[in-house]
Order: structure tokens, then sequence, then C-alpha cells
């Protein structure tokens, strides 16, 4: 075989491979409703990578797995992390979970049940496993790291696909025996809705989530009510997000004002409901629709409580907006992982 010219170039060599960051590390995953978010976090809880993933419910729960493994995988490799320095995962869920044995109970809008994350967690990434209630975590983020923090207890209230909340006291997350509690979207009120499964009763979220306001607007996009929205969206389910319904309110649009309005003040009697039996001293809101309209939802919120919890129970409620965004499930599950240790 005849040897290569000297003009001809020399083979490129092959590129260095990228030096991994010998650290300490955790997992906070927030697997969403809509999405999943796993974050690499350091010891004093900053970002060091993250990956994102639709959820996607319908596909299924054996897919859903497949998908939070390869999110912590993708974001182990974002981070530029060294995978040996993990030292453990906190996963917040949406529904129902028993934190002892670290199983997905119940997520009705995901439709899986008895999902044994724990075991799934650990037989991949062979370090612990600690499984909260998304939005248990996320309030549980916020007390220790956020708009709680100094607080004795700390009512957060999350509107999101479903509406979720959490309550600490005295540094403990309130849950039951076994199993996440403080399941407010689910309160069945007198009412009508045909989606609801017990004929004359409707839940506080069917009244107040995302989705409800999602639902709402887009008949009223139908109804030629949303015009602006109706020509962003197509009217589609799916595509109404947080961003689009709230550039609806500020479009100043009657049926968006109403939908709004009407929407917090249910869920300013269901806020009163804990208030009166649990008084809390902060109240922190938080989610898509929250951060988008800060002011719209403290204000009516705090109106509607005051309007209806005892008074001197709503008296000096301090209410603030969530300060930990989009990373507090993920935070909090940490912190809930790392204290539980000590």
């Amino acid at each position: 075989m005849p040897a290569k010219k000297a003009s001809q170039k020399a083979d490129k060599p092959a590129k260095a491979a990228k030096k991994l960051k010998n650290v300490p590390f955790w997992i906070g995953f927030d697997l969403g409703g809509t999405k999943m978010m796993a974050s690499v976090l350091d010891a004093n809880y900053h970002v060091l990578g993250f990956a994102r993933k639709s959820t996607n419910g319908s596909e299924g729960a054996a897919k859903g797995r497949g998908k939070i493994v390869k999110a912590v995988h993708e974001a182990i490799e974002a981070a530029g992390v060294n995978p040996k320095g993990i030292q453990g995962i906190g996963i917040g869920c949406p529904g129902l979970v028993n934190p002892e044995k670290g199983l997905l109970v119940f997520a009705p809008n995901l439709g899986w049940t008895n999902m044994a994350l724990r075991k799934l967690l650990q037989t991949e990434f062979k370090c612990p496993v600690a499984v909260l209630n998304d939005v248990d975590a996320g309030t549980y983020g916020e007390y220790i790291l956020g708009a709680g923090k100094g607080a004795r207890s700390l009512l957060g209230i999350f509107p999101g696909t479903g509406v979720g909340s959490g309550f600490v006291y005295n540094g403990q997350l309130i849950m039951g025996k076994s199993i996440s509690a403080m399941e407010l979207g689910n309160l069945l009120l007198p009412g009508t809705h045909i989606g609801s499964p017990v004929f004359g009763t409707v839940t506080l979220e069917d009244l107040t989530s995302r989705l409800a306001i999602a639902s709402q607007a887009g008949i009223a996009c139908y109804r030629g009510q949303l015009p602006e929205l109706d020509k962003k969206t197509e009217g589609a389910l799916r595509s109404i997000r947080s961003k689009a319904l709230a550039n609806a309110f500020r479009s100043g649009d009657d049926a968006a004002m109403i939908i709004f309005r009407n929407s917090i003040r249910y869920l300013g009697m269901g806020v009163a409901m804990v208030v009166n039996l649990l008084a809390p001293d902060r109240i922190t809101l938080g989610g898509g629709l929250v951060e988008e309209l800060p002011s719209l939802y403290m204000n009516l919120l705090k109106e509607e409580v005051e309007r209806h919890a005892i008074p001197e129970l709503a008296k000096g409620i301090r209410y603030s907006i969530a300060k930990l965004g989009d990373q507090a499930v993920t935070a909090g599950s940490v912190a809930w992982l790392r204290n539980e240790k000590k």
C-alpha cells in the first residue's frame, strides 16, 4: 500500500475529554403535571446544571420512568460534574405520595399510580432518595431558603395544572402518618361541573387552577370573547399557557378579567378555610400564573381571605410571592433530604 504523500494533512488529534468537576452535589427533581426538571445543586443550593422534559402523563408510567432517569443523567452531564459525587436525590411529585416507602401513590393529572420512585432512582444512581409531594417540597424550600425564612408557620399555595398547598410548622411539614396531606385543591364544594365525578359537587381546583382558567378561556375563544388569545392559540387547551392568559387579562378583555377574578375569589375562600384551621403567620404564593400577575393574586386573595376567615386569625398574616421560582421544588426536596439525614 503506497505511503501517504508528505503534502497530505495529518489526521486531526481527537479533542481532549472535558474535565469533570469533582464536587459533592445533589439532584433536585420537579415532576410537574406539564413538565419535569432535574437540577444539579451544590452544597449552597446553587444550580450547576439542569435538564427539562415534557411530562405527557398520557404516554404512560413506563415511559415516564424512563424520562425521569434520562433527565437526571442529562442534568449531571450539563453540570459537568463527576457522577460519583452524587449525594442524594429529592423528588417532588404532583399528587399523593408515601414518603416512608418512596412511592408516588396517585398523580391525578398524570394518571400514574403506585410508582416506586425511590426504588427506581436508588437502583440507577446508588444514593439516598426522598420522595415528596411537589408543593410540600416547594413550600419547604421557601421556608428554609426563600419567602418564608424566619417564619414560625408558612402556608404555600401554588396554582398550576392543579392547585397544590403545603404547610410547614416549626420546621416540620404537615403530613399524615404514611401519606402526604394538605390537598387543598381537592376540597369538594357544592356546585356544578360536568366533569365532576360526584354529581352536585366541584373541587376547588376545578375553579382555580391554571388548567381550569385555560379551559374557560378556551370556551371564551370559541365564543369570540377573547380574539387576541384565540389568534395566538386557536383556543387549543395545551397552547393556553400562563403568559398567554396573563396577556389576555392585561389587555382588559372583559371575559379574561371575569375569569381571573372569579377564580381568585374562589381560591381565597379555600385559603380562608386553612387559615381558620391552622392560623399561619405567613402565606406565600407561587406558580406561573402568580409570577405573571403577582399584584392581582396577592391583593385579591388577601381581600377574600379577610372576607371569609375569622378576623382574629386573618389579622397580621404576611403575604408574599415565592422567591425561588422554578427551583422551589428542586431546592426544597433537596433541603428536606439533607435535613432529614441530620
